[in-house]
């Protein structure tokens, strides 16, 4: 996939983490773009398009997490995941 490599640090401030409900939010959007982006918590990194991989992070609340995306909309969907830890993962 050509395209851009961009990382964003994101803080999860949802009282309960990346449970079932913001991990589905993560893939909805994530699903949206063409760019591969992979999720990072502390050691572990998941494919963020795959809800399995994302819930099984187990990301509590006020973690950092670290998203890199590559391809041609990479900056694109990590603002839009910006937009989504932002708004408590209420989808738009």
């Amino acid at each position: 996939m050509k395209g851009s490599t961009f990382t964003r640090r994101l803080t999860v401030h949802h009282r309960p983490g990346l449970h079932a409900r913001p991990s589905l939010a993560i893939v909805k959007t994530v699903q949206r773009f063409q760019s591969k982006v992979r999720l990072r918590n502390g050691h572990q990194e998941a494919n963020a398009s795959d809800i399995l991989q994302v819930m099984s992070l187990g990301v509590p609340e006020g973690a950092e997490v670290t998203f890199t995306a590559e391809g041609p909309d990479a900056e694109l969907v990590l603002d839009a995941l910006a937009k989504l830890f932002a708004n408590d993962f209420e989808m738009s």
